[in-house]
């Protein structure tokens, strides 16, 4: 299966004529050393031109690719002794909002976020990466947990938004979101928010109030996806890309609007590239957050955290 975004196929290209030129040369045992350096000299210089030149809409396509690592895939690569905890008490478990218990450094610590799938049917079991009103009660659940036993929280963001579906609204979805954005404004215990892909809308803002708040290098957090808001503004979802720029849903831009307080570096050409080291990249960010917060008193990170969200944005008249 094909999976290479348009502005990755050139690179792409290369790398499979490389691949298939080392082939040859073990088959044949045929000496192509210097050809073999001359394309990967040409793949180094594409990506380095093409990946640091990104757009805002090209980061969201990075954000959303099939072969990004998930919350489960960061869970394996950084944590141990991973424990999940299913069901919100009230009506069910939601496989796309999942949590539990695990290690970070022998620290342990409480886990939420989103898990999206990798093909059609996994998406559909994990709902595509959107909650129902019982996903954000389970997290509500877990979070309560972590402030009763004094856990740091470890929150994952990954979800085009929350589940706009009758059966969700019929739920509470307005409710459960709203409750868990109070709740977690007061939860006295550390929270790292970290996201790791796309973070939409309420479904991202639902577990995403927290002491700490990043980034990996090309996810995207907006109110609305590119496509909605350019289809409500200019009646078009072609004009995604324009809508994209102007939003300022970059890590980019919304560590300059101090939305933010950290970027964390992914590999060249994204997480997807090399999903090791974009896991100890994180691995590094998430001992650090949770290392500064351990040692601040339980009521002075809550009016910490929230001042910090208080503080968010400009008021002007005219």
């Amino acid at each position: 299966m094909n999976n290479e975004l348009d502005f990755e196929k050139p690179i792409a290209d290369i790398e499979k004529r490389i691949l298939e030129l080392k082939s040859f040369a073990r088959e044949k045992k045929v000496d192509f050393t210097k050809e073999i350096g001359e394309l990967e000299k040409k793949a180094r210089e594409l990506k380095k031109e093409v990946f640091t030149g990104l757009t805002a809409w090209q980061r969201t396509l990075l954000a959303r690719h099939i072969k990004k690592p998930t919350m489960l895939d960061y869970i394996e690569m950084i944590f141990s002794d991973f424990v999940e905890l299913h069901g919100d008490r009230y009506f069910g478990d939601d496989r796309a909002l999942i949590g539990g218990l695990g290690k970070l450094e022998g620290e342990s610590v409480v886990l939420i976020g989103y898990q999206k799938g990798r093909d059609t049917k996994e998406n559909l079991q994990r709902n595509f990466g959107m909650a129902h009103p019982e996903g954000f009660r389970k997290s509500l659940r877990l979070l309560k947990l972590a402030e009763k036993f004094r856990k740091p929280v470890i929150s994952f963001i990954d979800t085009p938004g929350a589940y706009p579906g009758l059966e969700a609204e019929e739920r509470g979805q307005f409710e459960a979101i709203a409750r868990n954005l109070r709740e977690m404004s007061s939860i006295a215990t550390p929270i790292v928010v970290v996201v790791i892909g796309e973070g939409g809308s309420g479904g991202a803002l639902a577990i995403g109030i927290g002491d700490r708040v990043l980034m990996m290098e090309n996810a995207v957090y907006f109110v609305c996806t590119p496509e909605a808001c350019s289809a409500i503004l200019w009646r078009d979802s072609a004009k995604a890309g324009i809508a994209a720029e102007a939003s300022k849903i970059t890590a980019q831009s919304l560590i300059e609007l101090g939305v933010i307080d950290g970027i964390i570096p992914e590999p060249l050409g994204g997480a997807h590239r090399d999903p090791a080291v974009a896991a100890e990249g994180l691995k590094k960010a998430l001992v650090k957050a949770v290392s500064e917060l351990k040692g601040i008193p339980a009521e002075e990170l809550v009016r910490q955290r929230y001042g910090k969200f208080r503080k968010m944005g400009v008021f002007t008249e005219t």
